[in-house]
């Protein structure tokens, strides 16, 4: 039976613009004794803006460019401290104070050591990814998280009150991830992935840098943040973009996962084979019907608006919307997305919202904000492994013509 699936991103990220860097510096305090507090981690999400306070509590952020940023404080013990910042013409200084944490005794879960070695492998395959970068990356650290499987709704959840460290050789980072919520829903084909992040070089030879620049391009062009970046600057033809309307509707002949793995499992305990037959069957289907691609390209000024917050950009659309990114091939088969025969076989994905949802909001980086969308296609297999901060700059793209296989 194949399921296909999806990615609910929930990050919640900053915004850049690209500038003359300014400093943020300040001192992390308890807020009860106002003493000093060494070891926080300071840094701004999803960028390579990070440290550690000093003994007395201080810290620098040197060379942050101007615009918008999440600011993250933790330290184990305590509350996280999270303020959105405007890093703009003058040096910022910040008074920080945080909150001891509350210890909340948490349900136990028994599990065996085969328990954990497979929810581990489940949370490394969602988390980092399966492509060719994933093979290069390494949780430094795996103690430190906890696993809760619910086996009759095939739900995975995960927790970790420590960072969560990746060592990404394929793109020459570390990674270090606070974890807010992580879900893998094995019936509705969706994972859920919520927190803060931060990134650090790793060190490497000239060579080793050479590779890791060349596969970070690599990652950044036809990705979601290469998208909108081209989409609020007007430049989707220029970079390679096409948006095209799209439109489907729910299957009825087919019924709702949930139905279909259950049954398929009682039968495929006790028979009979047709009922087998049946729900397998049922299973390959197609979650939709009546899909249609617009062949007509959709205009940024049709889709694109601004909103009352500075370097904040609404992304409006109805039903779905297709991108084709025609300067890459498309590897991947997708059941679920209908595909006219006649359309070059180039990289596409596609964007929807969830309920009646009809905007989707993300800042001058190319990045969500706010909002859930849901990604079908290439951009669904985007993991950890090809993430890259926000304060990543591409190297400019080669002009070469490329013809691609129609299907």
């Amino acid at each position: 039976m194949r399921f296909s699936w999806l990615i609910l991103l929930c990050f919640i990220l900053p915004v850049t613009v690209w500038a003359q860097g300014q400093t943020i510096s300040g001192k992390v305090v308890r807020n009860d004794s106002k003493s000093s507090i060494a070891g926080a981690n300071v840094f701004l999400s999803n960028s390579s803006y990070g440290t550690a306070t000093n003994s007395d509590g201080t810290f620098t952020l040197n060379n942050v460019r101007p615009g918008q940023y999440t600011l993250v404080v933790s330290h184990l013990g305590y509350s996280d401290y999270i303020e959105t910042i405007l890093v703009a013409k003058e040096a910022i200084r910040l008074n920080i104070e945080l909150a001891p944490k509350s210890i909340i005794l948490r349900g136990v879960t028994i599990t065996t050591g085969a328990d954990w070695k497979r929810n581990f492998a489940l949370f490394k395959k969602e988390f980092i990814g399966t492509d060719q970068n994933a093979k290069f990356c390494e949780i430094m650290n795996p103690d430190v998280l906890d696993f809760t499987y619910y086996s009759t709704q095939k739900v995975l959840l995960a927790s970790a009150d420590k960072f969560i460290i990746v060592e990404n050789r394929a793109l020459g980072y570390r990674v270090k991830f606070l974890l807010d919520t992580f879900k893998v829903d094995g019936i509705r084909g969706i994972i859920t992935a919520g927190g803060h992040r931060v990134f650090e070089e790793l060190n490497g030879t000239a060579a080793e840098k050479k590779k890791w620049h060349a596969a970070r391009d690599s990652s950044y062009y036809g990705s979601s943040m290469h998208f909108f970046r081209s989409l609020y600057t007007d430049r989707l033809f220029e970079e390679g973009f096409e948006m095209h309307r799209y439109i489907r509707y729910i299957n009825p002949m087919r019924p709702p996962d949930d139905v279909i793995i259950r049954n398929f499992e009682r039968y495929n305990k006790v028979g009979p084979n047709d009922s087998i037959r049946k729900y397998s069957e049922l299973g390959n289907m197609s979650k939709y019907y009546h899909e249609r691609f617009y062949p007509e390209q959709s205009f940024v000024s049709d889709v694109l608006g601004r909103t009352t917050q500075p370097g904040i950009f609404a992304f409006t659309f109805p039903d779905c919307m297709f991108i084709l990114y025609t300067k890459k091939e498309e590897k991947g088969n997708y059941k679920d997305i209908y595909r006219p025969l006649n359309l070059p076989n180039y990289q596409f994905s596609l964007i929807s919202l969830p309920g009646k949802e009809r905007a989707l909001f993300f800042d001058m980086n190319g990045i969500v904000v706010g909002g859930s969308p849901l990604y079908e296609g290439n951009w669904s297999r985007d993991r950890l492994s090809q993430l890259l901060p926000v304060d990543y700059q591409p190297n400019p793209l080669p002009v070469e013509s490329v013809v691609f296989k129609k299907h």
